[in-house]
């Protein structure tokens, strides 16, 4: 395929005038660099410049390895990226950093690689301290990058990248580096080697272990390969007024109308999906930051109208400056999705159709919301929870605890997979899981959203909880459970009971009784998307 493929022609800035509607380009830009495109061409919101190597290059990269274009015609557009952004790649006055993102043509959250703070050194992180006169915040973006670059690009594991030191952001930056020198690594000066590197990085991704469970759990054909999209950075880390989220237009779990999400102050992206920090709800960023959450609701409720559907939106916020990174339809629950449908069907601004529904709402989806919505009455717990956290994914389930992923795979019966937090490297063990257990992490985890997609209960977050390699201890230290112990989670409440759920409530209704109660709108939806053919 490399001989056929000049890249050149495969790399589109995303104001380039295409033809056809980015958002219906997934296939050539993949999921991220249509949406990024369609947000910059159509929408007019809030975008970072940047371009996109589109699907072909990586298809010709995984033939034949790197094209021999590839590298000038990047260049190419770098240079257009640092005319239009006024800064330039390796300046040691005021670089121009830029984002590395993955952008398969179906969403595989987590699943590929990212590098951020691209084009920093020993040099360009002095002038970035000085024009943004905040030294903190250029060695804090310096350690970042240092730490991702070598553990996506070069293969460093993450804990021989991990330090003691108690020093400032300048301090800490200097530890990884020495960290790296003595696992033998070296991080590139040059930003333009870096770049290749990072792209080479993400096309590779495709083929991990992780993203190979993942695809054949979703079904995603193992030839479609990976968008990478180039983008000037802005950054939640800069100041108070600072920050980044994830947010979907509308609840992913229960179907509600209202924003749901996670923010984070003074944090960059991957610190809210990796599930470590300890994010905000994002009603607090209506309190930090009242004018910016404002103006990001206003983009939200745009983006559903173009879209027709609930979207995942990625943000960052530099001082008190709003930009939108991503946005794609999002992942949703059985019960949610009946519910999204049915509230869309009924809003003039989006009244849905009768084959738009048809489309969304196939007959596994009725079938497991009619499920889950009969057994989450049914089911009764007589003791008190021992721990809460947030619910991420609905369903009550019960099963014996397992401490790690490799456990959890190799396990008999159901089980609930228990971690501090979940990575990519953990969906082999969270693909075979009952549920699904965090002791740290938000709503957008990636616990929260791989599960979610998978329609696997989850509750994350339950910070009270110290997850170890044989046992769970609470509060106090004193230990809860042990890897073999039974617990129930509740996906919905964030609920955690030691022992298995029992029957009791509501037994003296029918199953259609607890869906008119609970769930009308599946019924509704039943006669329009399977009229005459309606299973009980």
């Amino acid at each position: 395929m490399s001989g056929t493929v000049r890249a050149a022609e495969h790399i589109f800035p995303f104001d380039h005038p295409h033809t056809t509607a980015p958002r219906e380009l997934a296939g050539l830009l993949g999921g991220k660099g249509a949406g990024l495109a369609e947000m910059t061409s159509v929408l007019d919101l809030p975008v970072p410049p940047g371009f996109t190597i589109a699907l072909p290059v990586c298809r010709a990269y995984r033939d034949a390895g790197w094209p021999a274009d590839l590298d000038a015609a990047v260049a190419q557009q770098i240079s257009a990226l640092e005319s239009r952004m006024g800064r330039w790649l390796g300046d040691p006055s005021d670089p121009l950093l830029v984002a590395v993102r993955s952008g398969a043509p179906r969403s595989m959250p987590g699943m590929l690689d990212t590098v951020l703070n691209l084009g920093l050194n020993e040099e360009t992180v002095e002038g970035l301290a000085a024009a943004a006169g905040n030294s903190a915040f250029a060695w804090d973006s310096y350690r970042r990058f240092l730490t991702m670059y070598a553990t996506t690009v070069l293969g460093v594991p993450k804990e021989k990248l991990e330090s003691d030191s108690a020093g400032g952001p300048r301090e800490r930056a200097l530890a990884v580096k020495n960290a790296l020198a003595a696992a033998g690594a070296r991080v590139p000066e040059s930003p333009a080697e870096q770049l290749r590197g990072a792209i080479e990085a993400v096309f590779r991704s495709w083929d991990s272990p992780r993203a190979r469970t993942y695809r054949a759990k979703e079904g995603i054909g193992e030839n479609l390969g990976t968008a990478v999209n180039v983008q000037a950075m802005v950054f939640g880390n800069y100041d108070d007024r600072s920050g980044t989220g994830v947010v979907f237009t509308r609840d992913p779990s229960t179907g509600e109308n209202q924003p749901y999400g996670d923010f984070l102050p003074r944090a960059q992206g991957e610190d809210v999906v990796a599930g470590s920090a300890r994010t905000l709800p994002l009603s607090d960023m209506a309190d930090l930051l009242p004018e910016v959450y404002a103006e990001l609701t206003d983009r939200l409720s745009a983006l559903e109208k173009h879209y027709r559907d609930m979207c995942d939106v990625e943000f960052t916020v530099e001082r008190g400056k709003l930009y939108i990174l991503q946005t794609r339809v999002g992942k949703r629950g059985a019960v949610a999705a009946v519910r999204l449908a049915a509230d869309m069907a009924r809003d003039p601004a989006i009244s849905l159709t009768a084959d738009e529904l048809r489309a969304r709402l196939t007959e596994d989806v009725l079938r497991r919301a009619r499920a889950e919505t009969v057994a989450a009455a049914r089911q009764g717990i007589a003791a008190e929870p021992v721990a809460r956290g947030l619910g991420a994914s609905p369903g009550r389930v019960s099963g014996a605890v397992v401490l790690d992923a490799d456990a959890a795979a190799d396990a008999e019966g159901d089980v609930i997979l228990v971690r501090p937090e979940t990575s990519p490297q953990d969906v082999h063990g969270m693909s075979v899981s009952a549920g699904i257990l965090t002791s740290t992490g938000g709503l957008v985890s990636h616990a929260a959203v791989v599960a979610r997609g998978w329609g696997i209960p989850a509750v994350v977050g339950a910070n009270d909880l110290t997850v170890g390699a044989a046992e769970v201890r609470d509060e106090r230290g004193d230990v809860l459970f042990r890897a073999g112990d039974v617990i129930t989670i509740d996906g919905a409440t964030g609920e955690v009971w030691l022992g298995a759920a029992t029957p009791g409530q509501a037994d003296d209704l029918r199953d259609d009784d607890i869906i008119a109660r609970d769930l009308p709108e599946l019924a509704e939806l039943e006669r329009i998307v399977q009229p005459g053919q309606i299973s009980r």
